[in-house]
């Protein structure tokens, strides 16, 4: 790639890095060493990507899409080998203990959830409009916000059971 790129590289990944480890970190279900690299591998895939560029999308929209699609890739590669790992987890910014639990059983949660809908709801949770989320997904706001739905219903669910056993 041209250095003449460089600019715009390093202003992308200021203002989107956070943004690609959220989701990174959901897809890696809290794991935030694996985020870590899988962040780096986007914003690789960013560079090699950024000549080619069409602005047909928003950059964030761009980047979702490189981001959703190299962290399915690296799912596919190491399927069996992806591990929770709550002591990371539990390493969280936030030093509440009640605050670390529930953030520890809400990704548990997202874990369970299918590769797509662990995607939304890491845009959901990383406050992505419901129109853009709709606009990465291809499926219409109506349709979206069934799945939406759906999907919170089977993390409430999980959660409960969690606390239940747990508590």
């Amino acid at each position: 790639m041209n250095q003449a790129h460089l600019p715009e590289f390093e202003k992308i990944h200021r203002q989107y890095y956070s943004m690609v480890l959220n989701l990174c970190r959901g897809f890696m279900k809290g794991d935030m060493d694996l985020a870590h690299d899988l962040a780096q591998e986007v914003f690789i895939n960013v560079w090699n990507a950024l000549p080619g560029y069409r602005a047909e999308a928003s950059y964030k929209t761009w980047i979702y899409r490189i981001t959703v699609n190299t962290c399915l890739l690296q799912i596919r590669k190491d399927k069996n080998k992806i591990k929770v790992s709550l002591e990371t987890a539990a390493h969280a910014t936030e030093t509440d203990a009640a605050a670390q639990e529930n953030e520890k059983v809400l990704y548990r949660a997202i874990g369970q959830l299918d590769e797509v809908d662990r995607l939304m709801m890491m845009m959901v949770l990383d406050e992505v409009t419901y129109e853009e989320i709709a606009r990465i997904m291809g499926v219409t706001e109506n349709n979206l916000r069934v799945k939406i739905h759906r999907i919170k219903t089977k993390l409430k669910t999980f959660i409960e059971y969690e606390r239940r056993r747990n508590g």
